[in-house]
């Protein structure tokens, strides 16, 4: 390859030698492999890039060098479906994500209550459904772990929480309340709620919580921020920003942050729409996309919107177009829930389409998928093909019907997947794949399917409900089978088979870092900016520890690789130590 370089304004700041480069993809493309390759950088972008000797001329005697070592840099991954503020509050209080059986989350849960006597209420969350018989965790166990006090913990998917008896009883759940429209309370023989509420449900007692502060969910942020700069993740897409209710602070935090210089990654808000709600709060969004804009900071904006379309297939909730099957394989009444009436999606999105706002739509069950391919495909009637510009994604697709395939890429959807999930591990086949059946399991994550019609590819990690480790999601996207245990905290066990979850959604090792650089990149309206490495650029980048395209499945694989330096504008933002 030869050398990329600009015009001069004087030496490089700082230059990456002695190292391999992936360069990343032009849109939808992979690179074509790793390059013997330096770097040089200033003023916050790329300068230079080629051999060692041609970088060396971008160089000056202040130049800092960062020594290689034989190592691999590659464009900073970009997230395009997570919830740092959720998680950064939950890893500062009862994390817990690192457990998985029911005996260690209770332990952990009794340690915190004892280590902090004073908070009114025990929050935090990220418990495992697989700990938990059927998926369903006890108040009584919550009730003998903490006595009286009150306690709420969300899963790692937030579709479900775990609560206390004092929690039922200060948000007056009781054995008379309905279930809401879009939600269920798991109850007992004589219809007492037994401390698992589920989507809409969890709303009853989180009217009760105690509001979190603006500086809670700073801190959070800032937790989060540098554990994902940890990890090699320079920019997100926020999936949950909401602009009322208890939650509001998340946004008022991302513009302190940004307007003080605190936030160095660069996010993009979607702002949560409210399901119960119509048309009127668009106004809302306006004003804030606009706040986002004055705060003149290139580390932030409100362009997307995010709809929940249904919930998760664990709890039944996720949106089919045929029943879920019951314990014996026989199909029961229940097809999910929509929890946005279709003809009103349909409506709000091409309203949303024709203000400019991206539309970000969760969609886990085959008939939610569908849902938001005819909310699109309406937008696309009413306001005309510019509206590809706003790049409308759909998340997780977990389930996608064969006829549903071909529609992707002639409405210019982008395909968000989460690809950590498309393993065998004990959620998928104990609480999934029964419920669903043999054909449908069969249409879970079609990675493959989609990328091999054109399909523009977003990856995220959508953490806290799994880790957002890059390369254990990597990794399942290229094999399909189990991340190992040594990259990290979150990993579910692989159990059943053994044998890939659908071999022939398998990607390459270069097509799946390029969902989750450029790809991402793309859908977050970053491509011009970050997503590759590239003269005129920024310089955002991660130095691994280890070449990633040769790597030893023996020694861990890809899920053993170590972020050794991140860099976003050319800033330093994480350094391992000895790195």
């Amino acid at each position: 390859m030869s050398a990329g370089r600009t015009g001069g304004d004087g030496p490089a700041d700082v230059a990456v030698l002695g190292g391999r480069v992936w360069t990343g993809g032009a849109g939808t493309r992979a690179a074509s492999g790793p390059i013997e390759a330096g770097i040089a950088i200033r003023g916050g972008k790329i300068v230079a890039l080629g051999s060692e000797e041609e970088v060396r001329e971008a160089c000056g005697p202040r130049t800092a060098v960062v020594d290689a070592r034989g190592r691999l840099a590659v464009p900073g991954f970009v997230d395009s479906h997570i919830h740092p503020p959720m998680a950064g509050v939950e890893r500062v209080r009862c994390d817990l994500t690192p457990f998985v059986t029911r005996s260690e989350s209770l332990a952990a849960v009794s340690s915190y209550a004892a280590a902090h006597p004073s908070e009114e209420w025990i929050r935090g969350g990220g418990w495992s459904m697989s700990a938990f018989p059927r998926g369903l965790p006890l108040a009584a166990d919550l009730d003998e772990a903490v006595g009286r006090r009150p306690v709420y913990l969300p899963n790692r998917d937030h579709h479900s929480a775990w609560v206390s008896s004092r929690a039922l009883e200060l948000a007056g759940i009781d054995a008379g309340t309905p279930d809401p429209e879009d939600g269920r309370i798991e109850r007992d023989e004589r219809g007492r709620p037994t401390g698992a509420l589920h989507d809409g449900a969890m709303t009853l007692v989180e009217r009760v919580l105690p509001e979190l502060a603006v500086s809670d969910y700073e801190e959070g942020i800032l937790e989060a921020q540098a554990y994902l700069h940890s990890l090699g993740i320079t920019a997100w897409q926020d999936a949950w920003v909401p602009l009322e209710g208890g939650e509001r602070g998340a946004f008022e935090a991302y513009i302190a942050l940004a307007g003080t210089g605190r936030l160095t990654a660069r996010v993009r808000a979607a702002l949560w729409w409210e399901r119960e709600r119509g048309e009127d709060q668009v106004d809302r969004m306006l004003e804030a996309r606009e706040r986002a804009l004055a705060v003149g900071s290139d580390r932030l904006s409100a362009t997307s919107v995010k709809i929940m379309q249904d919930g998760v297939c664990e709890t039944f909730t996720a949106a089919m177009l045929t029943p879920y099957l019951d314990v014996h394989g026989h199909e029961t009444g229940n097809c999910g829930l929509s929890f946005v009436d279709p003809e009103s999606l349909k409506s709000h999105v091409s309203r949303l389409d024709a203000e400019g706002f991206q539309v970000h739509v969760h969609a886990i069950g085959d008939r939610a998928v569908r849902e938001a391919l005819d909310a699109f495909e309406t937008a696309r009637a009413a306001n005309g093909a510019e509206g590809r510009a706003n790049r409308h994604h759909i998340a997780h697709l977990q389930v996608v019907h064969p006829s549903d395939l071909d529609r992707f890429k002639p409405l210019g959807v982008t395909a968000n997947f989460q690809p950590l999930w498309a393993y065998e591990e004990a959620q998928m086949v104990e609480l999934t794949v029964p419920f669903l059946g043999e054909e449908r399991s069969s249409w879970q994550y079609p990675i493959g399917s989609l990328l091999g019609r054109g399909v523009p590819l977003a990856f995220g990690s959508d953490w806290p409900v799994s880790t957002p480790n890059p390369l254990a999601e990597l990794h399942v996207a290229v094999n399909r089978t189990p991340p190992s245990e040594v990259g990290g905290e979150g990993f579910l066990p692989g159990v059943g088979s053994g044998e890939p979850f659908r071999p022939e959604e398998r990607i390459s090792l270069e097509e799946a870092l390029t969902a989750f650089t450029m790809g991402s990149a793309w859908v977050n309206h970053l491509e011009e900016v970050c997503g590759s490495l590239e003269v005129g650029k920024a310089a955002d980048l991660v130095l691994l520890d280890r070449d990633i395209f040769a790597v030893d499945e023996a020694d861990g694989g890809l899920p053993a690789a170590r972020t050794a330096l991140t860099m976003v504008g050319g800033d330093v933002v994480y350094e391992a130590a000895g790195a």
